[in-house]
């Protein structure tokens, strides 16, 4: 795994990112989340990027790669996120296994690399992993590499991705599994003024708030959507998406989330 990559946007005032999240892809063809094949779920959402009139600088895969950590799994990911025409970068979610997505995702465009500087702007991978729970922690590890990384900024405004939600969204079975130490990541955040944007997946759902001038998105997942606002599990019946980032020159961020009807199988 390189600890930096760096990448050259297709425009010099701005940075398009897209950022797709929780695919939960299963290591048996056969096999389904809640019905639903997320693998075919997940070629329809890679189609429907691949069709968009301008290609991303980047994309950014934010965990939950993967329903259950198996190397079949991991395969049959990396199978489908060759054919985008974008490098793509990835960070574990709870249903992952670090050190297995670190060994089957490296190759082909795909990158575990925590670090990617793109012309004026610098993204931050952070690893929200935690033994035994579907919730996340940032360990002391984590936090020092994230100090480090906006001290090493170098005027480049900043945005951090992550899987795990570091606030609450008002949907009590899911806040109970967000980031267990949220005031830790935002007292690092808070003292470095070129984060610009928090990104996350895990709750499938769209979700936005601002804090400051840091500006916070949860994103739909590419296959099974969770209902907003509910104490429990319920599926709701929007569509599959993936979330669009304009990264500007003047450190504004711009961004909207795509549903694809096509990927309700």
């Amino acid at each position: 795994m390189r600890d930096e990559t760096v990448i050259n946007p297709g425009h010099p005032d701005r940075l398009r990112l897209l950022q797709l999240t929780d695919p939960h892809i299963l290591s048996d063809p056969a096999s389904r989340f809640d019905g639903m094949d997320t693998a075919a779920a997940l070629d329809a959402v890679l189609a429907a990027v691949n069709a968009l009139e301008e290609v991303p600088d980047a994309v950014l895969m934010t965990g939950d790669l993967v329903h259950e950590p198996e190397p079949a799994a991991y395969e049959r990911l990396a199978e489908r996120l060759r054919v985008l025409k974008a490098p793509v970068f990835c960070l574990p979610g709870n249903h992952d296994d670090p050190d297995m997505m670190h060994q089957r995702l490296n190759r082909d465009g795909i990158s575990t690399c925590k670090v990617v500087t793109a012309g004026g702007w610098r993204l931050l991978l952070l690893d929200t992993w935690a033994p035994g729970t579907h919730a996340g922690r940032l360990s002391p590890a984590e936090l020092d590499f994230l100090r480090e990384q906006l001290a090493a900024a170098h005027g480049r405004r900043v945005l951090v991705a992550l899987h795990h939600p570091p606030v609450s969204i008002d949907s009590p079975w899911m806040d109970a599994m967000g980031l267990a130490n949220p005031r830790d990541l935002f007292a690092v955040i808070d003292a470095c003024p070129a984060v610009r944007g928090v990104v996350w997946g895990h709750i499938h759902q769209e979700f936005y708030r601002r804090r400051g001038e840091v500006q916070l998105f949860g994103t739909p997942s590419t296959c099974v959507q969770f209902l907003p606002g509910a104490d429990r599990y319920v599926r709701d019946t929007r569509p599959p998406g993936f979330r669009e980032l304009v990264l500007n020159a003047d450190g504004s961020l711009e961004s909207r989330v795509r549903r694809c009807p096509e990927a309700m199988l």
